[in-house]
Formats: C-alpha cells, sequence, structure tokens
C-alpha cells in the first residue's frame, strides 16, 4: 500500500512540475542535444530540427490539445556528449523546466543512460538517432525515430557478403561507446551467420587519434573489406591511416558517418565508400523535399538524416500530444504507444508494441564529394 501511496504521489508531483513550469497557453518540450564534445555536428544538426519542427508549429497559430491552443516552448540542455552530462540535462528538463516530453539525447553512449532518468521520472523520451537497443530495452517511456543496431548490423553485413561478394572481413570500432561495439558486434555476428569470416576485430578508445597499430594488424589479417561503424569525427584519420600504410581493401560504415564534416576532413580518401543511413535526400518524398527546402533556405545547407529524424521525433511528439488531449506525461506516452504507422521526413514507421520503429535503410555511395542514394534495405 505504501508503494502504492508513493507512485501515485510521485505521478502527482510530475503533474504539477508540468503544470507549473509552463505558463497557460504554452507547452514547454525538452530537447537534450550534443550541442558540444565529441560531436557538436550531432547536437547543432539536432537543434536545428527541433526549432524547425516547434516554429512551424507556432507559425501556424500553436498546437491544439482538446479544446485548447498552445504556444510550443523549446527549452534546450547540452549534454556535451557525456553520459553523466546527458543524465544531468535529463533531470534537469524534468525535475527543473517540467517538460512534458523529452527529445534526444542522439548518441547511444548518452541516450542509454538518460533513458534511465526518463523511466524514472515518468516521463515520454524519444531519441532521435539512437539506435543501441539497449536505448529502449524493458523501458516504458522510451521511443525513438531511428532504427536499430539489431537492424542495421545485419543490413551492413549482408550487404558486405552480397554487394562485395566478401569472405572476410576487418572491424575497428570504439570499445567505450554503446553505439560503436553494439553495431560492431552485430556485423561480427550477422556476418560469420552468413558464411564468411571475421578476420580482425579491433579496438580503440573515444579520444584516440593514432590507430596505425590496429590497421596494421587488420592489413595483416588480409580482409576483403573493412567495417569502422565509428563517428564522422574519427573515420576520415581511420581511412588515411588505412590508405597510409597500404590498406586498399573497400571501407563500409554506419549511419553514424552521413555529415559533411566527414566529406571536408576526409577528402579525396573518402570516394567511392558506402555507408547506411536513414534517408536520402536525392529520393525524397514530397513530405521529405518540402522539409529540406525549407531547412536548405533557414540554415544554408541540406539536413542530415539528425535533424531530419529530430524533425520526425517532433512530430510524433506532436501528434501523440493531440492525441492525448491534455498535459499529462502518461497520457502522452500512451498516445506515443498507440500510434502504429508515422509517414516522416526519413520515411514510413511502424510501431508493433515496442518504442522502436520498423523501417527501412538507405545506402549510400560517396562520389564527387557528394553523398548519393545507392540502394534500399528494407526490414
Amino acid at each position: 500500500m505504501r508503494r502504492r501511496w508513493i507512485a501515485t504521489a510521485g505521478a502527482l508531483v510530475a503533474t504539477l512540475l508540468v503544470a507549473g513550469a509552463a505558463s497557460a497557453a504554452e507547452i514547454v518540450v525538452g530537447l537534450n542535444a550534443e550541442l558540444t564534445g565529441q560531436i557538436p555536428v550531432v547536437g547543432q544538426s539536432s537543434l536545428n530540427g527541433a526549432r524547425m519542427a516547434v516554429d512551424e508549429i507556432n507559425q501556424a497559430g500553436g498546437l491544439l490539445v482538446g479544446n485548447q491552443r498552445y504556444a510550443i516552448r523549446l527549452q534546450v540542455e547540452d549534454n556535451e556528449d557525456k553520459a553523466q552530462s546527458a543524465v544531468a540535462a535529463a533531470q534537469k528538463l524534468y525535475y527543473q523546466h517540467g517538460v512534458i516530453a523529452m527529445v534526444g539525447p542522439n548518441a547511444s553512449r548518452n541516450a542509454v543512460p538518460a533513458a534511465d532518468i526518463a523511466e524514472s521520472a515518468r516521463a515520454p523520451m524519444i531519441s532521435p538517432w539512437s539506435t543501441n537497443p539497449n536505448t529502449t530495452r524493458g523501458k516504458r517511456y522510451v521511443f525513438r525515430a531511428a532504427f536499430t543496431d539489431d537492424f542495421q548490423g545485419r543490413v551492413v553485413a549482408a550487404f558486405a557478403r552480397q554487394h562485395f561478394n566478401a569472405q572476410r572481413a576487418a572491424v575497428l570500432y570504439d570499445v567505450a561507446s554503446e553505439y560503436n561495439k553494439g553495431i560492431a558486434e552485430v556485423f561480427r555476428q550477422t556476418f560469420t551467420e552468413l558464411g564468411g569470416q571475421v578476420v580482425a576485430f579491433e579496438t580503440y578508445t573515444t579520444g584516440d587519434k593514432d590507430f596505425l597499430s590496429q590497421l596494421t594488424k587488420i592489413r595483416a589479417a588480409r580482409p576483403d573489406i573493412l567495417f569502422l561503424p565509428n563517428y564522422y569525427s574519427e573515420v576520415p584519420l581511420q581511412v588515411q591511416q588505412a590508405r597510409l600504410i597500404g590498406l586498399t581493401v573497400p571501407i563500409i560504415g554506419s549511419d553514424s558517418w552521413g555529415f559533411a564534416d566527414l566529406l571536408t576532413l576526409g577528402g579525396s580518401d573518402m570516394e567511392g565508400l558506402m555507408f547506411t543511413t536513414h534517408y536520402a535526400p536525392d529520393i525524397a518524398t514530397p513530405v521529405a523535399r518540402r522539409f529540406i527546402e525549407a531547412y536548405q533556405q533557414r540554415f544554408g545547407s541540406p539536413p542530415d538524416d539528425v535533424a531530419a529524424l529530430t524533425y520526425d521525433s517532433f512530430q510524433l511528439l506532436f501528434q501523440a500530444l493531440q492525441q492525448a488531449g491534455r498535459l499529462d506525461r502518461e497520457a502522452v506516452r500512451d498516445a506515443l504507444a498507440s500510434i502504429e504507422r508515422y509517414e516522416g521526413v526519413t520515411g514510413t514507421m511502424q510501431f508493433r508494441g515496442s518504442g522502436d520503429p520498423i523501417k527501412s535503410a538507405v545506402v549510400i555511395r560517396i562520389e564527387d564529394g557528394q553523398f548519393k542514394y545507392f540502394t534500399t534495405a528494407n526490414p
């Protein structure tokens, strides 16, 4: 009985916090993003996507919830791309600012610990870009707009076997990062199940700049292909060092590659390389084209996948708020869980009883210094 009373009291406090933090005619939503640290481009893209979604609603007169129209106020916290800062940002958004729901973090190494805060606060969280299964596994209040590493790892492994006819694969990944480690392990398992052999499985730690020792071991193992499931800020240096020691095999990557900085930092060494990601602007749907054109006009560059996924995350939240019909975290959570199909900028999402959407992946090839659509992989 005492436990039930505490839970009820906690929910009441949470409701009062939500009601007390916003004025009568506004809804406060949170963004927990990597604005500084190792991947600031990710945080800035997420912020841009959030602003696009919020400004569209406000310029249209607000969001109709129940019988009242509300302005949306965006509360932003920088998680510095650190797990402990992501946790602190989540606590601040839920308990100090009283947001109805939080979008972000993006990187799995930040999203996984922040998800525990969402659960304890009994408040909705949508991660735009986190693909690690642990972000949503066993969680009631946590959702995502991205596909999972389980799916992406299988797609990359199958693509390596089928498109490159690779028999022997090598992997270099950050052992300290949930994202890199998770997708590397799925790739190894799937590649092996498909009849291939992973002949080198080398690691490094976040912040390392010298990969020559690991790459030399990989070269000695004579792989047919090298998989780098690492972030855009690390991959160019890894590719350049691989080529420096004469490792000339095809190199493939994952959705952490899809940022313009990868092309700037990597230059001609990136030509012809391929990676999987969430959408391709050059095969966009009418919905996506409208977003891409508006984004480019406002920010002067095309949106990357984090910007698009953040925009989709906010649209999911707005839809749930309208379905809930009231400013109550539990009702918004139930509405999110009831969304079975959503047509977004990054494609069609289907939710079947969990916070993980079922959606397609695309393979991008780098040609003439640009990201070009190559093919689609369906679940």
